[in-house]
């Protein structure tokens, strides 16, 4: 028998019309809200635009999400975890909170997910061995005893994906295209014979659909201003169905590389340079802006974030585990060359040092 696959379609197409109206109504509402961004505050002369319109995303899926099947286990502790984590970002999108206080919410939104799940979903509790077939054991184990090895593991794997998708968002668009094309990566993967999850593809479909109706509003010509609102809840969503079940955490990094890497070069640069590594710089160190700086136009720097993830992630559908490690070093040997390249000239040398 065939399964009804109708739902995969129209689902994510009722998600997809729904975000475009709100998003339609944030363009006449906000303004009157008072709702705009400070473009003054990034020495930008243009005007100013909705802000934070990612919060149409986050109620979209707060509305549609009881009435999925997916995760139903977990459904009150992640729909809470998403409010708790969406309401202070638009808070500090509004007025700036402690660096302190957004990284305790954001801690305490992925325990959420940890705890309301199990070794089935919501928990990284072991990881898959690349080297299997020399040394015949298949997992690594991190949640024999007290979990908490696994629940540091998940915790950083959440924290990472949130903050790599807000930090990616120096270029309009650029997160909201990221964002779809992991979800599509992932909806994908839950519908293969290996994973068989169709509900969980169901949700990231509907994501994407979110996801992609925010790209409509921010490429080609910008009129949103997506927020760490916005780009936190597409980063957290990611990282949470991404351990649902086994085998899409090295899939998602594939997908994610870009901002994953990223993030890590710019943590060992500034610690190279002893300075805080959640410190920034007004000069822009993530490698859009170097490549902007670079004469890079916005959208070459979308395409190539694109490019990347979009073959790494069709690739990972039909790679093995070891292939997957094989693929993330190619990955990262992409990026260091790339990271290399948009290096200032004049920095290039202490760079190599």
């Amino acid at each position: 028998m065939i399964p009804d696959l109708s739902p995969l379609v129209t689902t994510p197409l009722l998600a997809f019309a729904a975000t475009i109206i709100l998003y339609g109504a944030a363009l006449f509402l906000f303004p009157r809200w008072g709702l705009l961004d400070f473009p003054e505050r990034y020495g930008l002369t243009r005007k100013r635009l909705p802000y934070p319109a990612g919060i149409v995303g986050v109620v979209v899926f707060l509305l549609l999400f009881p009435f999925l099947h997916a995760l139903q286990s977990q459904m009150m502790g992640l729909m809470a975890a998403v409010v708790m984590l969406s309401v202070t970002a638009f808070v500090d999108d509004r007025y700036p909170l402690p660096a302190s206080l957004r990284l305790c919410v954001q801690c305490g939104a992925a325990a959420l997910i940890f705890w309301t799940g199990d070794c089935t979903g919501g928990r990284i509790c072991s990881i898959t061995n690349p080297f299997e077939q020399w040394t015949h054991t298949p997992f690594l184990e991190l949640n024999s005893g007290i979990p908490i090895v696994a629940f540091i593991v998940t915790v950083f794997w959440i924290l990472l994906t949130t903050n790599a998708l807000n930090w990616l968002d120096g270029i309009p668009g650029q997160v909201e295209v990221l964002s779809l094309i992991g979800f599509l990566t992932i909806g994908f993967l839950s519908l293969s014979e290996r994973v068989d999850q169709p509900e969980l593809a169901l949700l990231a479909f509907v994501l994407a659909g979110i996801s992609g109706a925010g790209m409509l509003f921010s490429l080609p010509i910008q009129r949103v201003v997506l927020g760490d609102t916005g780009a936190m809840f597409y980063g957290f969503l990611l990282g949470t169905l991404t351990i649902v079940s086994g085998g899409k955490v090295a899939t998602a990094f594939l997908v994610l590389g870009v901002p994953l890497l990223d993030v890590l070069f710019v943590v060992v640069r500034r610690l190279r340079h002893g300075r805080s590594p959640f410190r920034g710089s007004a000069s822009g160190e993530h490698l859009h802006h170097r490549l902007l700086a670079k004469g890079w136009s916005p959208l070459a720097v979308i395409a190539l974030t694109a490019t990347v993830g979009t073959t790494f992630g069709i690739g990972a559908l039909f790679l093995d585990t070891f292939q997957k490690l094989i693929a993330a070093a190619i990955l990262f040997g992409c990026m260091l060359l790339l990271s290399l390249y948009s290096t200032p000239d004049r920095r290039k040398r202490e760079y190599l040092d």
